[in-house]
């Protein structure tokens, strides 16, 4: 097996185009669990060493998240409270190893129903930042995520960052998970809620909700019925709010449990956001 480490984002590129079954790595912690019994490439490509792809920086659009970013780096960058959800999604990436090394574009490409980074992103409209040979081009989140293990990535491509717009005044965010365990474990389901006020009510809701859908989905319905509420009165997440949703049986929960506890999580992350507002 070949191992590249290109300084460059051209090279990677050009690494890319020679060989064909090339795939990338950058903090590597899903790539052997993920080859299952298939083969292995022939070659691996790191981009932790390019330049530009590590760092959060602030723009004049809002965020720029550079791809190889470890969720140790959002957990010690001081952003602003709309990202406490993403912030709170980063401890629960895994051990400590793991947030070290793991990445921000990692955990999208691996297009696991159970990412915990994807509801966090999603609740912030975040977009995907995509190099290819000929062009660099974004994309919404929710339409990079196409299915289990799938995203709109094509042949040649690379994410470089994924961008945050700028959030309404006063956002504030919080994610909740629910796992066999406390720590170390995959989500039977997670929630990102992240709400802002005006003159004590809600002014505006997004919240989304992962591994209870093939891809993590956000639930307008809910959404909507939270705008108007006291703050201190959001009311009840109902079933009619999850439409959205289509939470599968495995060896973790029953579809039954996963739609009863995403209720449940729901109306905890809401509460748990409104109390800072």
């Amino acid at each position: 097996m070949g191992y590249s480490m290109p300084t460059h984002l051209d090279d990677a590129l050009s690494a890319l185009a020679r060989h064909g079954d090339a795939r990338i790595v950058a903090g590597g912690t899903d790539f052997f669990p993920a080859l299952g019994e298939g083969p292995a490439p022939q070659t691996l490509i790191d981009v932790t060493r390019i330049d530009g792809l590590r760092g959060i920086a602030q723009t004049a659009e809002g965020w720029r998240i550079g791809a190889a970013t470890s969720w140790s780096d959002i957990l010690r960058a001081p952003l602003p409270p709309c990202f406490d959800a993403l912030r709170a999604a980063a401890r629960e990436v895994g051990s400590v190893q793991i947030q070290n090394s793991g990445t921000v574009a990692g955990n999208l490409c691996n297009a696991s129903p159970a990412a915990d980074g994807v509801p966090p992103l999603l609740a912030l409209e975040a977009e995907v930042e995509i190099a290819g040979p000929a062009q660099t081009r974004r994309l919404p989140l929710s339409k990079f995520l196409l299915g289990v293990r799938k995203t709109a990535l094509q042949k040649g491509e690379i994410v470089t960052a994924v961008h945050v717009p700028t959030q309404p005044d006063g956002m504030v965010s919080a994610f909740r998970k629910l796992g066999s365990r406390r720590y170390l474990v995959i989500s039977i389901v997670m929630v990102a809620a992240n709400l802002w006020a005006r003159e004590g009510r809600i002014a505006g809701a997004r919240v989304t909700v992962g591994a209870a859908s093939p891809v993590a989905q956000r639930l307008p319905a809910l959404e909507a019925a939270l705008v108007g509420r006291p703050v201190n009165d959001p009311g009840l997440t109902r079933p009619e709010h999850l439409a959205p949703l289509s939470p599968i049986a495995d060896v973790r929960g029953s579809a039954e449990y996963r739609q009863e506890a995403v209720t449940e999580l729901c109306d905890r992350a809401i509460r748990q956001a409104l109390a800072h507002v």
